[in-house]
């Protein structure tokens, strides 16, 4: 175990077998949180993504369900360490440990204004499975498909609350259409390259629940890394995080 800096005096602890990558920062910003929502993070990992939110803003709650135990224990040594380092909006993170497709003994239904969630991007049989269950878990669908992400965050969300994730380009046609057959309708949409001279290796979306079908506004895409390391983009999407950090 061991911390890691995400800005503005906020830390996290994380492990070989739970960590964080680029596209949690990415799926962060892109979901733009707001003051006093009340949001949910599906698969929240070690909690990066709530600790980056609560960084920039005060929301009213966020409940952060992960399954794996080792991870919930990481975020609630994460939430107390930050909370006796002076940083209030720690204790708005609830860290729940609990299986996505049980979410309707978890949370109540239509209560939530956001829900984030950086699903596993493999389907199971596909590609080599890591041996580790932790890091085959986050990589491979074998706890939770895309179809139960997508079932959950319609349970959670009011009408017109926001759904966000972050998927692989390949998985794109999968996931607009599980989407859309639990009632959340594609409205936003960035692609990722590394490089402008690389194929995208990631999108962003935002869902509405309940919206109106018809309309999906394609940002231009997001690039990370140009000549001179970080984009002016990234660098501004890194905030105070990039300070004593690496491009990797």
């Amino acid at each position: 175990m061991r911390i890691e800096p995400l800005g503005n005096g906020v830390e996290v602890f994380v492990s070989d077998r739970h960590h964080f990558t680029t596209d949690t920062v990415l799926l962060a910003n892109f979901a733009n949180a707001k003051n006093g929502e009340k949001i949910v993070e599906l698969g929240t990992g070690c909690g990066t993504i709530p600790l980056l939110i609560i960084r920039d803003t005060t929301p009213d709650i966020i409940h952060a369900v992960e399954i794996q135990e080792e991870a919930v224990d990481l975020l609630r040594e994460s939430v107390t360490h930050n909370t006796q380092n002076g940083i209030p909006n720690a204790a708005l993170i609830d860290p729940i440990r609990g299986d996505i497709r049980e979410i309707k003994t978890l949370l109540p239904a239509g209560a939530f204004d956001l829900v984030v969630c950086n699903p596993p991007y493999k389907l199971t049989g596909s590609g080599i499975e890591n041996p580790d269950s932790a890091k085959k878990t986050a990589r491979h669908e074998t706890d939770c498909t895309l179809d139960d992400i997508c079932e959950a965050a319609k349970w959670l969300l009011r009408f017109s609350g926001r759904f966000c994730l972050c998927q692989r380009p390949e998985r794109l046609t999968d996931v607009l259409a599980a989407m859309r057959a639990h009632d959340l309708e594609p409205k936003r949409l960035r692609l990722v390259q590394g490089r402008l001279d690389k194929a995208p290796k990631l999108f962003l979306v935002e869902a509405k629940r309940g919206a109106k079908r018809g309309y999906m506004d394609v940002l231009p895409t997001l690039v990370i890394e140009d000549e001179n390391g970080f984009t002016p983009e990234m660098r501004e999407i890194y905030g105070t995080y990039k300070d004593g950090h690496d491009n990797g």
